[in-house]
């Protein structure tokens, strides 16, 4: 640990710690994978997936990512605000009262229905857009059948044919080499949309369909760019890809999740512990209490021994209720003392608590764990 690090330590009681190095690997791994020809945006969308919106997309920009990808009009306003100039997509809907401050910032929109395209039709200042299509997700996006008329309401007007940038869809399943009917389904359909458009006269569009998992699962799927998440992150968007690819290249994961033990008791045999007396001391024991509860985004599905934490790369069991901001646990052979690091994911010494393993004892997903890691909690980069 550096010196500045150390200073940045400096009373705080949890942190999350970004490590560099990890996430230039996996930058390095995903633009071998897609090659030159292919833009590789970064999705930074939800926090960047817990990772600390600034500290992660400042990272990626250094390491020459071609775009971001965001979920909202206020994530992207952030980004320029903090000096990110380039090419920024938001996913999710954009109100139209904000078209004209997207179109101020320099700030690609999605349009996925009918209603967002007249909006977009009577501004004054129209952003640049992207149309999404709906290849079987059922959620955003236009259906195929549809694509007819969006396209004539679109070459009405001189101002929305220059400015619409791209088209994409988003695969539902894209999780399994060896099951990929339905994604074939998805990325066939969007052919045919993308064939609907150029025979409109629509030929410099950006296409797009590929997160993570479609970037693993096939090359066909790269087209003009992919919208990188999960993988940039070290992390795998399913066990099946983790199984069938993890031979063939190698994800690092980013995030560790620390606090400090900041009392150590004893209690006896038959007292109970935490709310809802939901747990009693088997035997005298010593249990230390970490200043993390379910407020930080920490479970509370991880209580009663359901969750660990490691300390001095010994595992240590949750005793008792998670509560909102504290959690008690066992302490591995009375080793433990306040001012010690607990580690909530991430490496300590030999042993590792991965965020799916901790996102599995929780009965969700690695997805949810990370994206509900409180804002707050101060991310710091190594």
């Amino acid at each position: 640990m550096t010196n500045n690090t150390k200073q940045q330590l400096n009373g705080l009681r949890t942190w999350i710690e970004i490590d560099s190095r990890a996430a230039r690997r996996n930058y390095d791994t995903f633009r071998k994978l897609i090659g030159r020809k292919t833009k590789l945006w970064s999705v930074v969308k939800s926090n960047a997936y817990g990772h600390g919106l600034m500290v992660f997309s400042k990272l990626v920009q250094e390491f020459g990512v071609d775009g971001f990808c965001v979920d909202s009009l206020v994530e992207g306003l952030r980004l320029r605000k903090e000096g990110i100039r380039k090419p920024i997509l938001v996913l999710g809907p954009t109100l139209p009262a904000l078209y004209k401050e997207a179109a101020k910032r320099k700030i690609t929109i999605t349009i996925s229905n009918f209603d967002a395209l007249k909006a977009l039709a009577r501004e004054k200042q129209i952003p640049d857009f992207h149309i999404k299509i709906d290849t079987g997700m059922h959620r955003q996006g236009f259906y195929l059948d549809g694509l007819p008329k969006a396209i004539k309401e679109i070459s009405r007007s001189k101002f929305l044919i220059s400015k619409l940038k791209g088209i994409y869809t988003h695969f539902a399943s894209a999780k399994d080499v060896n099951y990929p009917t339905y994604t074939e389904k998805q990325f066939a359909e969007f052919e045919r949309a993308a064939a609907l458009f150029k025979k409109a006269g629509f030929t410099n569009l950006v296409k797009h369909a590929a997160a993570t998992g479609g970037a693993l699962v096939n090359p066909k799927y790269h087209l003009d760019a992919v919208r990188i998440g999960i993988g940039l992150y070290g992390l795998w968007p399913s066990k099946e890809l983790e199984v069938q690819l993890g031979g063939e290249l190698t994800l690092h994961p980013v995030l560790s999740w620390r606090a400090v033990v900041c009392e150590v008791k004893k209690i006896k045999t038959g007292d109970y512990i935490g709310y809802d007396l939901s747990e009693r001391a088997p035997k005298d024991m010593q249990m230390a209490i970490v200043p993390v509860g379910y407020w930080h985004g920490f479970p509370r599905a991880l209580s009663s021994g359901a969750g660990t934490m490691t300390v001095r790369g010994k595992r240590a069991r949750v005793l008792g209720k998670v509560s909102m901001d504290l959690t008690a646990i066992a302490t591995v052979g009375g080793v433990c003392a306040a001012g010690d690091t607990a580690t909530l994911v991430g490496k300590d010494g030999s042993e590792e608590i991965s965020a799916a393993e901790a996102a599995a004892r929780a009965g969700t997903i690695h997805y949810e764990f990370l994206t509900r890691l409180n804002p707050l909690i101060e991310r710091i980069l190594r």
